[in-house]
């Protein structure tokens, strides 16, 4: 679905990570981790076609296009005016699939995903008045709602208690399986039992790209 290839990214003049070498097959989930300031948002919009990289490439494949994809990132910014309710922020995520108006099957979409992450009860209230938890499992839906194909995750655990947390990531694990969702999420829940992806690419000082397992041996290793 995806390849990075002899990948070099960074912002300005500063490079944070090189020699990013993966490929991303459809049904993968994938967990990025690495220390703060390791590389992982800016290699989440790298790959979103947000950043250029300093050199090599990104490349979409298995018909994968830039509407195919959901995004959920790290932090959003509110106007205190913004007045929006839940509803009109997930259904808004349909617009990524290119409709012109919220037709009956987009509205629909946004009523299953309210379902999938538990929320429907808040479908009516302003998106200004949740707590951080209730807007992390908002901006998800409205991510699920912008694909069938891809989801893009820039630690979506931000906010959320353990309970929360642990039940989110069962969530995930739902859309991944059931849906056939490719899933590629920044996480520094670095928790071997919380590792929830079939694959770590790890941006760490020694790069590492592969299962799951092979990781938690490596960091077992290391640790003796």
């Amino acid at each position: 679905m995806i390849t990075l290839k002899n990948l070099t990214i960074g912002y300005d003049d500063h490079i944070v990570a090189k020699n990013i070498n993966a490929k991303i097959s459809p049904g993968d989930f994938v967990c990025v981790v690495g220390p703060n300031g390791s590389g992982k948002s800016t290699l989440i919009k790298t790959i979103l076609h947000l950043m250029k990289p300093k050199s090599g490439k990104v490349i979409y494949e298995d018909g994968l296009k830039q509407n195919f994809i959901g995004y959920m990132p790290q932090e959003i910014s509110l106007n205190p005016n913004f007045t929006a309710s839940v509803f009109e922020i997930v259904l808004s995520g349909t617009l990524n699939r290119k409709q012109i108006f919220y037709n009956k099957e987009a509205k629909k979409l946004a009523d299953r995903n309210l379902e999938i992450l538990k929320i429907k009860n808040l479908k009516t209230k302003s998106f200004c008045d949740l707590s951080g938890g209730q807007r992390q499992k908002v901006l998800l839906a409205r991510s699920l709602c912008a694909t069938s194909k891809l989801l893009i995750l820039d630690e979506p655990s931000n906010n959320l208690d353990l309970k929360s947390k642990t039940a989110l990531y069962q969530i995930l694990k739902d859309i991944n399986k059931k849906q056939g969702i490719t899933i590629i999420m920044v996480t520094h829940d670095l928790d071997h039992h919380n590792l929830i992806g079939n694959k770590i690419l790890s941006l760490n000082n020694d790069f590492f790209y592969g299962p799951t397992s092979d990781f938690v041996k490596k960091v077992h290793q290391e640790e003796k």
